[in-house]
Formats: C-alpha cells, structure tokens, sequence
C-alpha cells in the first residue's frame, strides 16, 4: 500500500504532498488542475518512461517519491518483495516501509532511488511493480494485445502458472536441440572441412610432440655449442689458476691461488694473536668456497659437448618448434594450448549420420514433451476461459451492460514461447449476437468497463497492492458509473485503490477524497493537493454535477449520493 506520495516541479504542481490510506482514494479537480501530473508521478515510482516535457517551467527538475507499507500483504509476497529487496541491498526505513524516488532533469535525464540507494530504473520497476498496478487509457490499449489478453487469462487461474513454467522449460530445450540440429545440418561440409584441418594440425603438433619450454632449452643449447672452444677456454683458465695446471692434468713451476691462500690461512691461524686468527678463519672459508666452484668447473668442463652432430640435431628440432610457432603460437607453451582447445573443439564436433540420427531422435523426443506440455497447458487454459468469461459477463452486466457477453476464445497454434494457444478476448451486445473481437466491437467506454470487471476478477486473490484507475469511467455516466463506484469500492475492500475520476457517482463511494485544486496567476498556474473533509466533499460532488454547488438542489442532491455510497461502502467493509 502506498502511505504517501511527494511531488515537487511536475508539471503545474509546484509542491504537494499526500496521506494515503487504504480502500478507495479518488482524485478530482478542474481540468488542467494536475490530476494527470499525479498519475504521471506514480508511472515514475514503477520505472515508467521519464519526459523533460513534464518538468515544471523554470524548474532544474522535478522529483516524486513514494513510501510503500507491505505490511498488509500476504506472507508469501512478502517474503517474495523481502528477496528482491536483498538482491538490490535495499532497506526498509524507520517505519518499516520501504521508500521510492525518481528525479527527471530538463535535460531528459532521469535518476531512481530505491531505499535511499540509486538504482537503475528497471530495479526500481522490478522491485515496484507488484506492489503498484496503473491503468490509464493506455493500459485499455494494450489490453488489445494478444499478449496482454493470454496475460489476463493466465492471471486468472494460479493452477496455470507452474503448467505453463513446465511448458517453458520444455520449450527452450527443444529450441536449443533444434538449432544445433538445424546447424549441424546446414553447415556439415563446413564443420566436416573444420574436422580435416583440426586432425591435421593435431597430427602435425604430435609429430614434432614439443615439450613445455623446449623451445627456450634447445635455444641455450644451440648458443652453448656455437661458441663452446670460448667457453671451455673461459673454464679452463679460471680452474688451472684456481687450482694450478695439476687440476687438468698439466705441470707448472707456480703455485695455485688455492695453495697460496691455505697457506696464508694457516700462517694467520697459528699467530696467536686473535684478530689474524680470525683473519685466517676468513681465508679457510674461502678456501672452501673455491673448492665448491673447481668442482662445478670442473663438471662443466665434463658436460661440454664434443659431439658435432650435436649441434645439427638441436638445430634441426629448433627448426621443427619454428614451424609450429609460426602456426599456431608464439611458443612451445602456447602451441601445446592451443593444441588441447583444438582437441577440446573436435570432440565437439560430430558430423557422422549416426550423430545427426541421434540428434533427430533428441528433437523429436524433445517435440513429443513440448507438444505433450502444450495439451496440458491448452486443457487448463481452456477450461478458465469459461470460468473467466463468465464471471467478466456478471460483472458487466453489473455495470450497465445488463445484456453483454464476453467470451474467451483460446484457439490452437504452433508452439511458441508461451504455449500453443492463440487468447482473444470477444464481446458480443446480447446473446443472440456473434462475439466479436473487442479490439473491433468495443467503445471507449465498453472498453473501460470490460477492463475494469476483469481487474475485479482478476485482483480477488490478491491483497495490500495499490491499484491505481486514471479516467477508467471515460464514456461512461448514468447508472453504469453508479456500477462503476461499487464495483472500485469492492476492489478496495482488501487491496488499496486509487481513482482519478471526472464523475461524482464514482467519487461518492470514496473512502478518501484528494481534490487537486488549481490557481491560475498572471504569469503562471499552479496546483495543489488537498484531502476534503465530508462537507467538502459534498461541496465537491454537487460541482462536479454540472457545477450546481452554488444551489440548495444541488447541494442536496449531492448530499443524498454521498450518503447513499457511504452506506453502501459501510456495507461493503463489514
């Protein structure tokens, strides 16, 4: 239920704020007073289509906001809204309501917020939507739609509901196994030419079979054994001089540096002074530490190749690594990747005719579940059309359509996204008169009234959303609109409805009448929202009946309607 509404800059509303309760709130006011602005301000709090235009002249922006109570919901919408609330990290405020806003710049720029948060608007919509219902002359449009009519039935039976989810699910499968029939079909030379060059450039990779940074080895091995008389010359110089010529096998009258320095070791060691015995200690150290480097010299020397063919062989496996790099990566890491996505993909592929059997047999199987979902889906849709045109046919015959008929033709057709049923709402004047598609048959005002009786049928089950009705009682006067009030002060017994109205029949079964008053300046016009007490609100209706609030008649005949709804409404709550 929508507590209270805000709005500032819209329009010719410069500032208004309203208190909103539950049961029947109508909206009335002069034309061009901002009723209009008031039903736009609700489109912006569910995510609705923001305009520049809207933006009250001289103003940098106009802004609405919202403060929702769920507490009237039912426990399962409750949790349902509680989700969607975590998802968008959206918090209830002190009163435990949760708080909607929107801004519209005059340059067309829009901003939502949602708990205090900004959101984008399709949150704001989402989170929005279950809780606020708007029907304007728009919304009769749409329930033209073949869309909108399948919607309405669909609504209307909640046994529909999971039928028509298995439907879905069953639906997406049998197109995804169709598609990828249909392109293994349509592309089986080319996804067969696919298959050639991946089991060739496998093969070629397994041939050469390189191994994780082989090609960086063989590189350093080729540079070793192209320059290896200067590495050899390099090691053997600094070996005999370490350990003199002896080390290799040779002679010479010098002594080594490893000789030397022992020798210097052992004359500081045995000085008994302790700064050159720890000066002696140092050079032992040393001493090993040159032992250590002789022996990986000397290792280095032993591993050094002498074969010649050596060098041809890693030459010749540098080159059989190029040519997959040049190919398929820029090293041997990348070639072994990209040969394992290549594998990957080709187990993928299957262009075989036992494969494509297979894949048949799947779609037809997948068909045979679709089909088999849509009967049940069809049977349950079929049987609520009845029921649905029934109860729409006594509600129109209550509002002054005492001879009208209303039928709910669900005609096959293919499968599609939502089933295999095509929905069209149909409206004959009498029963001895063919049904007709309303889109054709119905008038503004038969229109109104057929949406209305269906969003009495359809809102039975539910309860604490906000229905809001903007002009619903378009062509429609006399005793259909006396109809009319009853049926939105009904509604209003569970759910929290709202009305902007141009008749005094609708707005005497009002619990809450809002009159949007309009003050025109020199230079600018300016509105206002106020809640009328009952004195006023007999004032209001005796305007509103062809403007006789100036008169004792009018006044009174003004008094006797309100007081008549307001029996009826207490009747209604009770």
């Amino acid at each position: 239920m929508l507590s209270d509404i805000s709005i500032a800059n819209l329009g010719v509303i410069v500032s208004a704020t309203a208190e909103l309760s539950g049961g029947l709130t109508v909206l009335t006011g002069e034309t061009g007073a901002g009723k209009t602005m008031v039903v736009t301000g609700l489109r912006l709090l569910t995510g609705g289509r923001a305009d520049a235009s809207r933006v009250r002249s001289g103003s940098d922006k106009a802004s609405v906001e919202g403060h929702f109570d769920v507490s009237q919901l039912s426990d399962t919408a409750r949790a349902e809204l509680a989700e969607r609330a975590q998802a968008a990290d959206v918090e209830t405020d002190e009163n435990g309501e949760y708080i909607a806003a929107r801004t519209v710049s005059g340059t067309g720029r829009s901003r939502a917020f949602l708990g205090g948060r900004g959101v984008p608007a399709a949150t704001l919509q989402d989170f929005t939507s279950p809780l606020l219902t708007i029907h304007g002359q728009n919304d009769q449009l749409r329930l033209l739609a073949p869309e909108q009519q399948l919607a309405a039935l669909d609504r209307f039976d909640p046994a529909i509901a999971p039928l028509a989810q298995t439907y879905r699910t069953a639906y997406t499968g049998w197109r995804s196994l169709a598609r990828d029939l249909a392109e293994r079909t349509r592309s089986r030379r080319e996804l067969a030419q696919e298959v050639d060059r991946l089991n060739f450039a496998i093969g070629e990779i397994d041939a050469v079979s390189p191994e994780p940074g082989e090609d960086s080895e063989v590189l350093e091995q080729i540079r070793r054994l192209q320059d290896v008389d200067g590495l050899r010359e390099a090691a053997t110089t600094a070996l005999t001089s370490i350990d003199g010529p002896e080390a290799l096998g040779g002679y010479s009258d010098e002594e080594p540096a490893s000789t030397l320095i022992g020798r210097a070791a052992e004359a500081l060691g045995s000085s008994g002074d302790s700064a050159l015995t720890a000066l002696g200690a140092e050079l032992t150290d040393v001493t090993s530490r040159l032992s250590t480097v002789t022996g990986e010299l000397g290792s280095y020397l032993a591993d050094l190749a002498v074969d010649p063919g050596q060098l041809d062989s890693l030459l010749h496996r540098q080159q059989e690594l190029k040519s997959l790099t040049r190919k398929y990566a820029a090293d041997a890491d990348g070639v072994i990747a990209w040969r394992a996505k290549a594998a990957k993909r080709l187990a993928k592929i299957d262009t075989s005719s036992e494969a494509l059997e297979a894949l048949t047999t799947q779609v037809a199987e997948a068909e045979k579940s679709v089909r088999s979902a849509a009967k049940k889906l069809s049977k349950a849709r079929r049987s609520a059309a009845e029921r649905l045109a029934a109860s729409v046919t006594e509600e129109l015959r209550g509002l002054a359509m005492p001879k009208a008929r209303l039928e709910v033709a669900v005609t096959p057709a293919e499968p599609g996204p939502h089933g295999a049923d095509e929905v069209e709402l149909l409206l004959a004047p009498n029963d001895a008169t063919e049904a007709r598609a309303i889109a054709t048959t119905a008038s503004g005002g038969e229109l109104s009234r057929v949406m209305l009786a269906l969003e009495v049928i359809l809102s039975a089950g539910t309860r604490g959303a906000t229905l809001v009705f903007d002009e619903v009682d378009a062509g429609v006067g006399g005793r259909a609109a006396v109809e009319i009030g009853r049926r939105l002060a009904r509604l209003a017994t569970d759910n929290q409805v709202i009305v902007v109205t141009h008749l005094p029949q609708v707005a005497a079964y009002a619990d809450t009448h809002l009159h949007v008053a309009k003050n025109v300046g020199d230079e600018t016009v300016t509105s206002g929202v106020i809640t009328l007490t009952d004195e006023q609100r007999v004032e209001e209706l005796a305007r509103m009946l062809a403007g006789l609030d100036d008169t004792e008649t009018g006044r009174a005949h003004a008094a006797e309607l309100f007081e008549r709804a307001r029996s009826e409404v207490s009747g209604y709550r009770s």
